[in-house]
């Protein structure tokens, strides 16, 4: 099991993500608009990088919605490779068949 800590972090930093997204993406709309001045694109960069850093999508992590690990992640699935393996060899997801020898 992860840290509580790291888990509710994440899920901070999720909720951050959606609570600013559409900010975000009008200031990079503006930013990055060639048509426009120099000076107004400038202004946009500028705002966009006083937004708090943790509200850009990069900085979610993929963590296993049964354990909260971090890595051996698989997306399809939403949960770690150790998880998978004993949900699986539990018989509790439908469709998988693990081999045993």
């Amino acid at each position: 099991m992860a840290k509580k800590s790291a888990v509710n972090r994440n899920e901070m930093v999720k909720k951050l993500v959606k609570q600013l997204a559409s900010k975000r993406a009008a200031l990079k709309a503006t930013a990055n608009n060639e048509a426009l001045p120099l000076e107004e694109r400038f202004e946009a960069r500028l705002k966009l990088a006083k937004l708090p850093r943790n509200s850009a999508a990069n900085r979610i992590r993929n963590r296993c919605e049964v354990t909260g690990r971090p890595r051996a992640y698989y997306r399809k699935l939403r949960m770690s490779r150790i998880a998978l393996r004993e949900l699986g060899s539990a018989g509790l997801i439908p469709g998988l068949v693990k081999s045993s020898w």
